[in-house]
């Protein structure tokens, strides 16, 4: 007996299936997209798999695909404790290059110079009037006359220039000043040391004297040093 002329049959003797197409195909456009996520979330889980998978099995093959994420772990914390401690290491300070044709001396931090007087040209003037200068400190027994070649150095930066001495000092301030200071340079007498006792002059020691009365100090410079670019800026504050 045949049932293919019947309603909901065919010829395969197949179940009847309720099957209603839709008018407009719009309608199927949910169906589409869950769909198209139940296939991207299989891939997903393939690609799991597949990543995974060699760390599951044992035997050799499980260990050597574990090697090499081991060894990643290990240069990774190398790459750490390297860029850690180059952090946290203090540069080292540069070293001192002695270079006697460049400024080679001993600076210190600006001070301000000490009250009291002096004598210039024989007259009595307060130390700090001795503005926008260079005071050049010469100590007792101080072979330092061709250091004492300032005066083209303050003439070009238009500062003022003076040659200091104190106690047994003092005899040779006069030829020294007229030997080096060549007609720019002013001699002081400083009597009651205000200066020496300040700074304690080590070889040759110029003050570079600021508008505001501060002063950076130079020591123990050597022949041929150049001050030039330093004199230039003392017509301004020195803080």
């Amino acid at each position: 007996m045949s049932f293919a002329s019947g309603p909901g049959r065919d010829d395969g003797s197949l179940p009847p299936v309720n099957i209603v197409i839709p008018d407009d195909a719009r309608e199927l456009e949910r169906d589409v997209l869950a769909y198209r996520r139940e296939l991207r979330a299989q891939r997903r889980r393939q690609r799991i798999v597949r990543m995974f998978g060699p760390l599951r099995r044992r035997g050799i093959g499980g260990q050597a695909a574990i090697l090499p994420l081991i060894a990643t772990c290990v240069a990774l914390s190398m790459l750490a404790g390297a860029m850690l401690s180059v952090m946290t290491i203090s540069p080292a300070k540069a070293p001192t290059v002695s270079n006697p044709q460049a400024t080679a001396s001993t600076a210190t931090g600006l001070t301000e110079l000490p009250a009291g007087n002096v004598k210039v040209d024989g007259e009595a003037v307060p130390v700090r009037n001795l503005v926008s200068s260079a005071l050049a400190l010469i100590p007792a027994g101080c072979d330092c006359g061709p250091a004492l070649r300032l005066a083209d150095q303050a003439t070009e930066a238009q500062v003022s220039l003076y040659f200091v001495a104190s106690g047994s000092a003092v005899p040779q301030l006069a030829s020294l000043t007229a030997q080096y200071g060549e007609g720019a340079a002013l001699a002081v007498y400083d009597a009651d040391n205000l200066l020496g006792a300040e700074y304690h002059p080590v070889g040759l020691t110029v003050l570079l004297v600021y508008s505001d009365a501060t002063a950076l100090v130079r020591a123990n410079l050597p022949a041929g040093f150049e001050l030039t670019s330093a004199l230039r800026e003392l017509s301004q504050p020195g803080r």
